[in-house]
């Protein structure tokens, strides 16, 4: 029997249907797919089946000094036990066994650790590795007849790095938050490459919060000729003999402007044409794939999800490249053929093909592990993909397209005029040919109109505007500008730099998008750079880099490289050691600092957001115990105190992050204050506890009778519950936001009026019965198609039918990890976006 192994059971599924021409079955052994046909049996990973951890003794935090863990031994256990537990079931019966994880360094590693596995249980069975850049019918099918060898130094590079980020960040973690008192969830992370990129987050903060604005002002004219006018600009030569438009001077500004306020004419002094060919982009690598995505409006994280599951999928190749050169055995005509076949692209497609030549752009860099990312031969409907998916791979053809089709041109002419001794000068650009702009319509082509003017015209001035304004602080790093900062410090690869902004985000160093840091990702910087500047330092990340580069190459081995970061890290505890307690101290404050609201009404102490045992958030007195004065936050997200304050109270508003519905709550105080002085209208009987009804619909007597009423919460929360409360804990859901009329209609079943939410800018919402309008949103939830999902097409939704997920009801009890195991194209990820849509 013939083993392959691949590295997701989305890959094994799409392999076995390939190798087998469609003959492929699939059997669940212990609740893993193994995919046969013939004497063939082919199953997939969860990528790391095998992690790497110290020994449990080392486990006790209170117990193990930090630095302890900096020459502790480093353990491989099983993290996934079924999966390892039927590979190697598969392995003892296997006579050929055939690696097919992905082609890059980690893949290597864990198409490594695949290796070991099987040689615990099969010392004999031949073992060989294939790759292939995308899961296509030609590449795997050649890739099959030409196995090679397992790279065991790509392998060892991956788990370098692995060894040295669970070290560095293990030790460095835990001293950080041992010494700032904060453990459990709430620990203060590290890492070897997460620190030096929140520096560069952290410095572009500093340079704006030290900016300080200076005055200037620019000046611009209205000139016509005949019936056409267009905007010139007054400028002025600086003691460089450069052109300026900033006027720094305000007198200066002025003495010009009453000029051009005061003139008739302008006289034409020169004019100067000229043509300008805008050349068309290289292929993608994965920074410049990330780029335009976000162009898009598409995180890193999420630009790569979708680029991954289209990847395996088989309709674009691997999205982990750094090269933009497309090989020599690429033939672009094939590929413009198979796209003509699509009717997005068609029309496109078959104008490049009848272009003379078909010479690709080039970039810079040529690797010769991947392609640059482009579309495959298989190629997708429309209807098979989702919105987003599609958008990607609509992005990834058209930039194929482009780099294929003719520059652009564009015509340009600028025309510099005199005002009584003023300059005034205006460019206008005119496209005369598209080129690429017309299969990649994602860089702007906005001209600017200027009329055909000759020198010694005489124009009109019309109008004449003088604009006051102030230098701009620099720009926070957006998402892709940060990775491409990254790539050109050698901060991380281009398989972990957009994971590593997920990991600032998701420890609370980083808000908003571009990101922002947290009073807590200043304090670790300065910490860090007070007492131990290696950690922060890009040049050592880069250096770690290469040295693990090296170890692929066979320069150096693992245990070299290894050995060198742990001595690194002994030097960097050492300088930290010293200052245990200073480190700690101000770690405290800066973590106060980001939860600080302001004062106690109470007892004029400080505000701050705490954490309950049970993991929800509220606001109480930092005098606590001596000042019990607490405030509800709402129970949906994460609270994140903003810079805006409130002028009555004079406290900090507050934001709660929640994915897509985040929203802001405000100031704290003046929603309690709302709720406690809010009317309660009463709709009617509560249906558990209220006034009951005869057969003949007489009221039947009873002690004990609630009311249905309109409540606000303290958190802001609004909901329809009983008057008995907390006798009675009946309750139904309202809009957190809008107004909420009671109309005059009753509903016939429940005997309560209908309501309608005016929110601004919205058209009325008619809710109805509150009763029969939750009724039907929870049987709507359940019932609803998944294609009602926002992401889900209707080929994605057949996929997950044919894996039981039929509903949205479905969708919200399944694990994410396993269902994406079982569907091709779906990541674990892309999951709980569906969940989080569907709760």
């Amino acid at each position: 029997m013939e083993l392959i192994i691949t590295e997701k059971n989305n890959a094994a599924r799409r392999i076995a249907d390939i190798l087998s021409d469609g003959g492929a079955s699939m059997e669940r052994d212990a609740g893993v797919n193994v995919y046969g046909w013939g004497g063939k049996r082919c199953v997939g990973l969860s990528g790391h089946v095998v992690g790497v951890d110290f020994p449990a003794e080392y486990s006790d935090w209170r117990d193990v000094e930090p630095a302890e863990l900096v020459h502790a031994d480093v353990t491989k256990t099983a993290t996934k036990s079924d999966i390892v537990n039927v590979l190697q079931r598969l392995a003892e019966r296997a006579d050929d066994v055939v690696i097919a994880t992905d082609y890059d360094r980690e893949g290597e590693l864990i198409g490594k650790e695949a290796y070991d596995l099987v040689r615990e249980v099969n010392e004999d069975a031949p073992i060989k590795r294939v790759r292939f850049s995308s899961i296509t019918e030609n590449e795997v099918k050649n890739a099959f007849t030409e196995p090679d060898e397992l790279d065991f130094d790509l392998a060892a590079a991956g788990e370098a790095r692995q060894t040295i980020d669970l070290v560095w960040g293990a030790a460095l973690t835990r001293f950080l938050s041992l010494s700032a008192r904060q453990t459990g969830g709430d620990f203060i992370s590290v890492g070897r490459v997460q620190t030096p990129t929140l520096k560069l987050i952290v410095d572009k903060e500093r340079e704006i919060e030290a900016f300080e604005p200076d005055d200037y002002w620019e000046l611009f004219a209205d000139l016509a000729k005949d019936s056409a006018e267009f905007e010139a600009q007054y400028f002025y030569l600086d003691e460089d003999g450069n052109e300026a438009e900033r006027v720094w001077d305000e007198d200066d500004a002025d003495a010009a402007f009453g000029v051009l306020r005061d003139a008739a004419n302008a006289v034409v002094e020169s004019v100067n044409r000229r043509t300008r060919t805008d050349d068309p982009p290289a292929p993608f690598n994965t920074t410049q794939y990330i780029r335009a995505a976000s162009s898009l409006g598409y995180a890193a994280g999420r630009a790569m999800s979708i680029a991954e599951d289209l990847y395996t999928a088989g309709y674009i190749t691997y999205p982990r490249t750094d090269n933009t050169v497309y090989p020599d055995d690429l033939e672009p005509a094939d590929l413009l053929d198979t796209l003509s076949a699509n009717p997005h692209f068609g029309d496109d497609a078959e104008t490049l093909l009848d272009a003379d030549d078909l010479t690709p752009t080039e970039g810079d860099e040529e690797t010769t592990d991947h392609p640059p990312i482009h579309p495959t031969e298989d190629m997708p409907a429309r209807g098979d993909l989702s919105e987003d998916e599609w958008e990607v791979y609509e992005l990834v053809v058209r930039r194929f397209f482009a780099t294929l089709a003719d520059p652009a041109r564009w015509a340009h002419l600028r025309v510099v005029a005199d005002c009584e001794g003023v300059n005034l000068k205006a460019n206008g650009r005119r496209l005369l040919d598209e080129g690429y702009h017309a299969v990649y319509p994602y860089f702007g082509t906005d001209e600017n109109h200027v009329p055909a003017v000759e020198e010694g015209d005489v124009l009109d001035v019309t109008d004449a505007r003088i604009e006051a304004k102030q230098t701009q602080p620099p720009r926070r790093y957006g998402q892709s500008r940060l990775i491409e900062t990254m790539e050109d410090m050698g901060i991380g690869t281009k398989a972990t730099r957009h994971n590593t902004i997920e990991k600032l985000y998701d420890r609370g160093y980083i808000e908003n998008d571009p990101p922002k840091p947290t009073r807590l990702a200043m304090a670790v910087v300065e910490a860090a750079e007070e007492y131990a500047d290696m950690l922060v330092s890009e040049e050592m990340t880069a250096e770690l880099e290469a040295d693990m580069a090296a170890i692929a190459s066979g320069e150096k081995t693992y245990e070299d490289v290894t050995q060198e970061s742990r001595d690194l890290l002994d030097r960097i505890f050492d300088s930290l050691g010293e200052s245990r307690e200073e480190v700690g101290d101000h770690l405290q404050e800066s973590l106060k600092a980001d939860k600080t609201l302001g004062p106690c009404p109470d007892c004029g102490q400080t505000l701050l957001i705490r954490k309950s045992r049970q993991g929800s958030f509220f606001v109480g007195c930092d005098g606590y115990p001596d000042c019990e004065f607490t405030l509800p936050l709402p129970d949906t997200g994460d609270p994140v105190v903003l810079d805006a304050e409130c002028d009555e109270h004079g406290l900090h508003e507050v934001k709660m992050l929640a994915g897509r519905n985040t929203f802001v709550h405000g100031c704290p105080l003046c929603r309690a204050e709302e709720a406690d002085e809010a009317d309660e209208p009463v709709l009617g009987p509560c249906p558990e506890c209220g006034v009951a009804h005869d057969a003949d619909e007489q009221e039947i007597d009873s002690d004990e009778h609630g009311e249905l009423r309109i409540k606000t919460l303290r958190n802001g929360n609004r909901l329809v519950g009983c008057s008995r409360y907390p006798d009675c804990e009946y309750s139904l859901p309202l809009p957190r936001h809008g107004d909420i009329e009671i109309t005059d209609e009753e509903c016939d079943e429940h005997r309560l009026p209908k309501l309608v939410v005016h929110d601004e800018g919205d058209d009325p919402w008619e809710l109805g019965c509150p009763i029969c309008n939750f009724a039907e949103y929870q049987e709507r939830q359940q019932s609803r198609g998944l294609e009602a999902l926002d992401g889900v097409g209707a080929k994605t939704a057949e996929k997950l039918e044919a894996a039981g997920v039929s509903s949205v009801g479905d969708l919200a009890d399944v694990e994410p990890e396993a269902l994406a195991d079982e569907v091709d194209g779906v990541s674990a990820d892309r999951v709980r976006e569906w969940q989080a849509k569907a709760d």
